[in-house]
């Protein structure tokens, strides 16, 4: 699985579009479409020419809430929030085969998306971002290290979790020495998709 996912933003769908195309133009291999209170007809749209793209870019396609878009365009797989619908019935609908996240805020929220088996879990935010309208309390370095520390106090395997939230260039090194697996960037990509290859080389290297 990749370490590093882009989360798409854009306010329109031309925004959206173009954000999508140069962060696979840089060499971005997973696309999360996230389009809050879009127009169904252009959400479906971008979510069909992204799949296009990504499928010609080798890239991973993942459409946020809408499991059944993400099945009508044979995507990659679905990412759901804490109260968009539930992960069993998600899996029922795309089949064993499509990849499906979830997100954290706890690590009650963690231990309930390993039970309800995701393939990764999208835990944070890391600080403060203006991404997400209804953001959950800010974790820090240290709601991250708690967490891991009870998957390895009780020896158990942790869980593929991505830091989300806030995510900058300079947080990978501790982020990797706490035990995340990977990170989910929005922003920094968005306004600077050139940082890719540097946010590549720091999940390699940390």
């Amino acid at each position: 699985m990749e370490k590093l996912q882009y989360i798409s933003q854009g306010n329109t769908f031309q925004e959206q579009e173009l954000n999508i195309r140069k962060a696979l133009d840089n060499g971005i291999k997973w696309v999360q479409i996230r389009w809050k209170n879009a127009p169904e007809n252009e959400l479906i749209s971008l979510c069909e020419i992204s799949k296009q793209l990504c499928s010609k870019y080798q890239a991973v396609c993942i459409i946020n809430d809408h499991v059944h878009l993400a099945k009508n365009i044979e995507a990659d797989g679905v990412h759901l929030g804490l109260n968009d619908g539930s992960i069993e019935e998600a899996r029922l609908i795309l089949g064993g085969s499509k990849i499906i996240g979830g997100t954290a805020n706890t690590l009650s929220d963690v231990l309930q998306r390993i039970n309800e088996s995701c393939d990764y879990i999208g835990l944070g935010p890391l600080r403060f971002t203006s991404t997400k309208e209804k953001l959950s309390p800010i974790l820090g370095f240290e709601g991250y290290q708690e967490i891991i520390n009870h998957f390895q106090e009780k020896s158990t395997e942790t869980p593929k979790i991505f830091a989300i939230g806030g995510v900058a260039l300079e947080d990978i090194t501790r982020l990797r020495q706490i035990g995340i697996y990977g990170v989910a960037v929005s922003g920094h990509i968005t306004t600077q998709p050139s940082i890719i290859n540097e946010f590549k080389k720091a999940m390699i290297y940390a």
